[in-house]
Formats: C-alpha cells, structure tokens, sequence
C-alpha cells in the first residue's frame, strides 16, 4: 500500500518539477523579449543574449514540452505568447529600397575583420579573387596594413587608415581617388573618407564600435551612438558605413543607426539573418554582426559571405549600383 502512495505521488512530483523548468525558461527568456520590446538593450547579460535572439526558441521550445506534461496550462499559454513574439521579431527589421534615378556606377564593397592582423592573408588572397572596388579592414594592425600596402598597393592606389596595435587599426582601401576625412571618435579605429565614383562624391565610413562584453557595455553604446550621429548628420549624401558593428538587428543601439536612413544590404538581399560571426559555427551557429550599410542613393544586387581563414569573422562582399537623382520611395 505505501509502495502504491509513493509512486502516486511521484507523478505530481514530476509534473510539478516539469513546470518549474518551463517556468524558469519562459521567465529567462521573456526579459529578453521585453527588452527587444523596450527597444532596450539593458544590461548584462541580455545585450549579448539579444544577439542570439533567434536562438532562443530553443529554450522556449523545450518550456512548452515541459509545460505540457506537467499539465501546466497557463504556462502553455505563456510559452505560444513568447513563442509569437519571438517570431515577430525575428522577422528582418528596416525597410526595402526601390531606387530611381539613373545608375551611375556599379561596384564592389568587401568588408572583412582580420582579427588583429592574423586573417590578412586570407584577406589579399580573396581580394584578388573577387575584386572589390571598396575594401573595409577592421582589426588591421600595422603589420597588416603593411602586407595590404605591399601586395594591393598597385590595384588599390587610395586609402585612409587608422593605425594602431590589435584591435585599434582600420584601413579602407579604394579603387576610386579618396579623399581622407576625419575619423567618427570610438575607441577603436573607424576611419572615414569621400571616394570619387564618376564625379560623384560617395562617404565611406568604416564601423567598429566596441564589442559588448560586461564591463563594456557603455563604451559599445557610446561608439554606436557615435556612428549614429555620423549618419544623421549626412542624410542626403551618397553614404556606405561598413565594418564590424558587434551589433545585430536585435540591438536597439544598432536598429537607431538604421532608422537615420541607411539600408543594410543583406537585408535588401535577404540575407539578413545569415551569421558572420563566430566564424568557427558560422553559418550553422552564430549572428551576423558584420554589416555594409547603404543610403538609398545605391541598389543592391547581391551579398555573398567569404569564410577566411585565421579570423573569427565571415566577410561580406556586395555588389552595389549607385544612383544619381534617387527618385525612389521606401515601402515596408
């Protein structure tokens, strides 16, 4: 007979630890989502969850198994509610573009973190492959800035840089004359300059806003900021800002640097969800914090992600038309 009580009450037992774990979920994840609700990107940890927003269907996944068996019928609720916000919000963010207007020029923008230097030559080596007109370099140290110097001097003539050691050095590197602008302050590298693209002046500006780990997480707002400002402060004028951002979609920091204006490519491409980073699980694992942002003076044709080998980043090439008198219109 107590053999028979123990073992009826190990059903409530399981069932009620079954609804702990799903309310545990539900609870971890629902801060997140009220956060990307918020248009916040708060505090640790949930800035470098929201990076992994999609990813966090998993834990809710498991939270409504968990609250099925345990008969958990408000919990179930809970769970398709986050569920459906979670969907809401992984749809892509920003809106598509319809250029007018007479094409110019159609080239090609590289962007690639070389990881303090080490991923330089795998760098050289897709330039040579694929061409690009515009090469943005994140995390290119001196000692890579004089291997780009050395081998892509004669196609690449222009550049604008920033030197530094690690982390803080950037170049740009254009097939089109430059001229050299001052750089947006951060506290890494983000050179500018003003290219001549068929006696069009085009503004480029490299990104590399700090990445957003505990401790950091005013320094990553403040650069962001920064690159805002930068690109409101040029609506109207033909704009591409490119480099490693350390920010996706899901970071209201970043969606503010898109709501002056500009269109991120692999969104217009739809491409928008593909992970750059951490190379070593991209494309199966990871997020796409590495971005070429446009105005709507240019087209986008096509995104293409290159795996290099000794960085932890996925690079991004684009082929981009630019336009003269954009008579175009934004549609959601």
């Amino acid at each position: 007979m107590n053999g028979e009580q123990e073992g009826a009450g190990a059903v409530p037992r399981r069932r009620g630890w079954a609804g702990g774990c799903a309310g545990l979920l539900f609870a971890g994840v629902s801060v997140v989502v009220g956060c990307r609700a918020a248009g916040t990107d708060a505090i640790t940890p949930v800035a470098q969850l929201l990076s992994f927003l999609p990813w966090l269907l998993v834990p809710v996944g498991a939270g409504l198994l968990l609250a099925l068996v345990a008969r958990w019928w408000a919990g179930v609720v809970w769970g398709v509610v986050v569920l459906g916000l979670l969907a809401w919000f992984i749809e892509p963010y920003g809106k598509s573009l319809s250029p007018g207007g007479t094409p110019v020029a159609s080239f090609r923008v590289l962007t690639a973190n070389v990881q303090y230097g080490r991923g330089t030559g795998a760098l050289v080596d897709a330039v040579r492959r694929h061409r690009p007109d515009v090469v943005f370099v994140p995390e290119c140290e001196e000692s890579c800035a004089a291997r780009l110097t050395t081998d892509l001097d004669a196609d690449y003539p222009h550049r604008q840089a920033v030197a530094g050691h690690g982390s803080d050095g950037a170049v740009i590197l254009s097939r089109f004359p430059l001229r050299g602008t001052g750089p947006v302050p951060g506290d890494l590298g983000m050179p500018g300059a003003v290219a001549e693209v068929r006696g069009r002046a085009v503004r480029l500006q490299l990104a590399h806003p700090m990445p957003p780990v505990p401790g950091d997480l005013d320094l990553w707002r403040r650069d962001l900021a920064a690159l805002r400002d930068f690109a409101a402060d040029h609506r109207g004028t033909p704009l591409i800002v490119a480099g490693d951002f350390n920010a996706s979609q899901d970071h209201a920091a970043f969606r503010r640097v898109l709501d002056t204006g500009l269109y991120d490519a692999a969104r217009l491409t739809g491409a928008d969800r593909t992970p750059t980073w951490p190379a070593r699980t991209a494309p199966r694992f990871g997020v796409q914090i590495d971005h070429v942002l446009v105005s709507r003076d240019f087209s986008v044709r096509d995104t293409r992600f290159l795996d290099l080998a000794r960085t932890d980043h996925h690079a991004l090439l684009v082929d981009v038309t630019l336009h003269r008198g954009n008579d175009g219109a934004d549609r959601p």
